[in-house]
């Protein structure tokens, strides 16, 4: 199974957010142990990187976290054509069509989200870091 993962599941187990980084740790665990393929925009990188970098000012450090990430998911380009095509999707927020342009071009199973109302107009269903664990991986 093929999984975009957004970048508030990624941001919850970096920063330990309580309510959710258990969850969002399964996640991220399922596609290193090769349970699933976890995938995130190139695009995305940049957005976790200065995210983390608020509250990670050793750059040393932030560097190694963003590179383990990379070694758990797969990185997803962002191409020309995902970038047209974003501008046809019935989505409100363009950052969030784009991602879901780029899992539809990569033929991704869900969008793994906390901000499913985001991803109503998606070409790729979303789904919460609870339910996907609860409805595959009980």
């Amino acid at each position: 199974m093929k999984i975009m993962v957004d970048t508030n599941v990624i941001i919850d187990v970096y920063q330990n957010r309580v309510d959710f980084a258990p969850t969002s740790a399964k996640i991220l665990m399922l596609s290193e142990n090769s349970k699933i393929i976890g995938m995130i925009t190139a695009s995305t990188v940049t957005d976790i990187y200065y995210i983390l970098g608020r509250h990670i000012k050793e750059r040393r450090r932030l560097n190694t976290l963003v590179q383990k990430l990379l070694t758990t998911v797969r990185l997803v380009d962002v191409l020309a054509t995902d970038v047209t095509e974003a501008f046809n999707l019935a989505m409100e927020d363009f950052e969030d069509a784009l991602f879901a342009q780029c899992a539809k071009r990569v033929k991704a199973d869900y969008i793994v989200t906390r901000n499913t109302k985001d991803f109503v107009d998606s070409p790729v269903q979303s789904i919460e870091p609870d339910d996907f664990l609860n409805t595959f991986f009980k």
